[in-house]
């Protein structure tokens, strides 16, 4: 498998101890069929602070957030970032093993992360509104 280039920026994100055990678990259980979105949720989830479920700041996305973020292209999205199996596009809800979704976690309002989409190009998204 090919090396993966990074040449993003990378805020700061922060991640309850909840979400990290268990998307680490998702990610590493993933990593056969989704090798490039696992492997980047792995490096979020590495580099993220860990922090008891009620220290979460109410602005910072975690699974269940429902989310509003503007792209590089100026439009803004809301979803709802669940995991796999919940996931619901005709409901906006973006499961956390795509891409964009594992750019997600973490953030707070007013942060941005690049991030590549599956079809390889390159994005940036800033995130506007968190709603828990």
């Amino acid at each position: 498998m090919p090396a993966v280039v990074r040449n993003r920026s990378v805020p700061n994100i922060v991640v309850s101890a909840a979400d990290y055990e268990r998307l680490t678990d998702l990610a590493t259980a993933s990593l056969e069929r989704l090798p490039e979105v696992a492997e980047e949720l792995l490096n979020e989830m590495e580099r993220a602070k860990i922090v008891t479920e009620g220290s979460v700041p109410a602005d910072v996305v975690r699974m269940g957030s429902t989310v509003t973020f503007r792209s590089d292209d100026g439009r803004e999205r809301t979803e709802t970032l669940v995991y796999p199996v919940d996931e619901d596009s005709t409901h906006h809800k973006i499961s956390v093993m795509t891409p964009v979704g594992a750019a997600l976690i973490g953030l707070a309002v007013g942060q941005s992360i690049s991030w590549t989409a599956r079809d390889g190009r390159k994005h940036q998204l800033t995130v506007v509104k968190v709603q828990q």
